[in-house]
């Protein structure tokens, strides 16, 4: 006798029902404490597949993940009233301002990955829909690992927490990265620190949200946030890492020096390491809370980290290190399109030639700024194809990760 098909319907709420009760499932119950920041164990690799229950994986719809983006962007030229009566509109809507039984489970999941004999616990923030972390973020994540392969990294994202967020980064699970995607719990994030505050007042609906778009605000929120908590190294996920970083301590970059005086100018916060409960990561967080401005790109971010320590400077109870350009911004952000391109005479072989040379020898990574080259098409033979198809383990896209 024949045996009858399950109809398609059927195999997607199999999948769906053993998708909801692992996402229901108990997390640790892990107190509040600091956790501990392991020694410099390197961790064994695998490069099996992972093995999967059910093999029909359940995708929200693009349409349901551009709803969600679109509750953190304003309504273009409106005026401070009219955003915050949009704001106050939204608000019953915004689910990442709160914790919810998936946010609940940050902590627990958190304590679990970097009980893993972590060389160093590294963090990333994905705010953006799943489907927009492409072939230059798994770069980013691919040349991490490769260059630190004891590393453990958590990337703060609700999108990527997802069947979705799975099969995009499945690539680098299948090869034994120490990864996991977890959905932040913001309020968990900023209790007891100066952010509580300025997270009330904004739930509130009474203040303006600003004219840039809310996401970017809060990731700014959750980088400082994150770090204070717990400790490790926070990442942009625009950067190819070269280097090591695993034995960094308190360390922040210079974006610009004074040629002069060889003193920094600009600092910036895409790469930040830090101690848990560092004071100055608690001076960051209330500076965010009481001089936020939602309207100027950069002034909750990078210009914030460089106000703060002009301010206060650097005491020697900080123990921190402001590294020069040239080890998290090798090259700015004017100058950096040159390095995508493949050299067209011998000269110019020989520039890349050195380039390589010199930022192998001496940084830990390069930031891409991807405002500036986003959409820029990495060519054979360029100084950015030599320095990833050395520094990269799955090494897929390199040439079209601006696709």
């Amino acid at each position: 006798m024949r045996a009858r098909k399950l109809p398609i319907f059927a195999i997607f709420a199999v999948c769906a029902l053993f998708y909801l009760l692992y996402m229901e499932s108990p997390t640790s119950t892990v107190s509040d404490n600091k956790p501990p920041f392991k020694p410099n164990v390197p961790l064994p690799r695998t490069n099996g597949p992972i093995s999967s229950s059910c093999s029909v994986s359940v995708v929200e719809s693009d349409h349901e993940e551009k709803e969600e983006l679109d509750l953190l962007v304003p309504p273009p030229k409106a005026s401070k009233s009219e955003r915050i009566k949009w704001f106050r509109r939204k608000l019953p809507e915004l689910e990442i301002l709160n914790s919810t039984s998936k946010s609940k489970r940050f902590h627990g999941r958190v304590l679990e990955l970097y009980n893993n004999n972590c060389s160093a616990q590294l963090f990333m923030v994905w705010l953006s829909p799943a489907k927009s972390f492409g072939p230059r973020e798994l770069l980013a994540v691919d040349t991490l690992f490769t260059t630190n392969p004891g590393a453990c990294l958590a990337i703060l994202s609700n999108s990527l927490d997802s069947p979705r967020g799975h099969t995009i980064l499945k690539p680098l699970l299948d090869h034994g990265f120490n990864l996991i995607a977890v959905t932040p719990d913001i309020p968990f994030l900023v209790k007891n620190t100066p952010a509580e505050a300025w997270l009330k007042k904004l739930k509130s609906g009474k203040m303006d949200p600003g004219s840039i778009p809310l996401f970017m605000h809060l990731s700014d929120l959750t980088r400082l946030a994150v770090l204070y908590k717990y400790g490790g190294v926070y990442l942009d996920t625009d950067i190819i890492f070269l280097n090591d970083v695993t034995g960094l301590r308190n360390a922040i970059g210079a974006q610009s020096i004074d040629p002069e005086t060889k003193r920094w100018t600009r600092l910036n916060n895409a790469v930040m390491v830090f101690d848990i409960y560092h004071p100055l990561m608690r001076e960051f967080l209330h500076e965010y809370s009481t001089t936020f401005d939602g309207n100027r790109w950069g002034y909750n971010s990078p210009y914030l980290a460089s106000r703060v320590i002009k301010r206060l400077g650097n005491k020697p109870e900080y123990n921190l290190t402001i590294f020069p350009p040239n080890a998290f911004y090798p090259v700015n952000w004017l100058k950096i399109p040159r390095l995508f391109k493949k050299p067209a005479t011998t000269t110019e072989a020989k520039w890349v030639e050195k380039t390589v040379q010199n930022m192998n020898k001496g940084s830990y990574m390069i930031h891409l700024w991807n405002k500036v080259t986003r959409k820029i098409k990495i060519e054979e033979g360029s100084v950015m194809q030599r320095l990833i198809s050395t520094h990269c383990t799955v090494c897929r896209n390199i040439t079209n990760s601006h696709t």
